[in-house]
């Protein structure tokens, strides 16, 4: 049960149970026990989340014109960027996280913000979480709040050509597909999804899921559950992933053909020794380097006695080696202008 004080607090951040009306039980249950734990966990770490000085918020810009929270985007900008009125500040896409089934834009608002302080405009996007959307679904509303952004960058006092893509967890996976659809031809029309032609310089991707593989070859009732943290999404994988596995997905899931058939920017990416994804990162680092595609890798030693755990300079942007990872992004991504 979620009381109506949980409700109310989380609501400020993520669906809670709204939208499980109308699926199976065993589906509600699965999405709303990992919502629960995950809203347990930001609750805490919520106290500590601020916006900096110097940072102007224009929220809920509608990439779709249809009402909805999930087709809905804010924009961090430095105000001394506002003040200056240029187009030359580069600029940020966020992709939140959250297993493709919590969050909205606003759970990612601390990092963007702390993100846009460094030097950048920083759009954050929302998407529609499973169960009302299948991967395919996410990504194609993802390449739609790219598309639109592309158009609408003109409106504000920002570079129409240094645009980065930053994503964690889920978001840095959808963060992956979004720009192997803009880098290849071949993998948007198998895919059926319009390339925004925004052509990103770069990304930055944090403690990300990146090899789909297992996912999208699982079947019904192939699983059986040891926790929700890791295991939920194997066992919502079948219908989550269907209509991309009806689209050639067992191929293009393959690290190792995305990274060969897609023209990919330079990318950052950040993980931990603590970070339960670690080997995600470090196997798309593998498969980057195999095929000579320029990255950055920073994966934090975490001591005996420490904790920084999955998504930190997401989730934890006071910590001294979360401030590190934001001046690192901004390093990286001021390099390649």
């Amino acid at each position: 049960m979620v009381s109506d004080e949980e409700r109310k607090v989380y609501s400020q951040w993520t669906e809670v149970d709204g939208d499980l009306t109308a699926c199976d039980p065993d589906t509600a249950h699965i999405i709303l026990e990992s919502r629960l734990m995950f809203c347990k966990n930001d609750r805490s770490r919520s106290k500590y989340w601020s916006i900096p000085d110097g940072v102007d918020c224009l929220n809920d810009l509608a990439y779709q014109e249809d009402g909805l929270r999930s087709h809905k985007l804010d924009l961090y900008l430095p105000h001394d960027a506002v003040l200056r009125n240029g187009k030359s500040l580069p600029v940020y896409i966020d992709i939140h996280g959250g297993g493709f089934m919590y969050g909205h834009k606003e759970l990612n608002r601390n990092f963007c913000t702390h993100l846009a302080k460094t030097g950048f405009a920083v759009f954050s996007i929302n998407y529609t979480l499973m169960p009302q959307a299948g991967f395919m679904e996410q990504l194609r509303e993802v390449e739609l709040a790219l598309a639109w952004i592309k158009t609408h960058l003109n409106q504000y006092p920002v570079s129409q050509d240094r645009v980065f893509i930053t994503g964690d967890s889920a978001g840095a996976t959808l963060g992956l597909y979004a720009l192997a659809i803009e880098g290849s031809e071949q993998f948007a029309h198998t895919l059926d999804i319009a390339q925004s032609q925004l052509h990103p310089m770069g990304a930055a991707f944090v403690s990300g899921l990146f090899n789909l593989n297992p996912y999208v070859s699982m079947r019904p009732g192939s699983f059986t559950p040891e926790g929700l943290e890791t295991d939920g999404l194997k066992l919502l994988a079948p219908n989550f992933f269907r209509t991309f596995k009806e689209n050639g997905g067992e191929q293009l899931a393959n690290l190792s053909y995305i990274t060969a058939e897609a023209q990919l920017p330079p990318i950052f990416l950040n993980t931990s020794s603590d970070d339960f994804l670690q080997a995600e990162t470090l196997n798309l680092a593998l498969a980057l380097d195999k095929q000579g595609c320029e990255f950055e890798l920073h994966d934090v030693h975490v001591g005996k006695t420490q904790v920084l755990g999955h998504v930190y300079p997401v989730a934890m942007t006071w910590l001294e080696e979360s401030q590190q990872t934001l001046q690192e992004i901004q390093a990286f991504s001021y390099s390649l202008l």
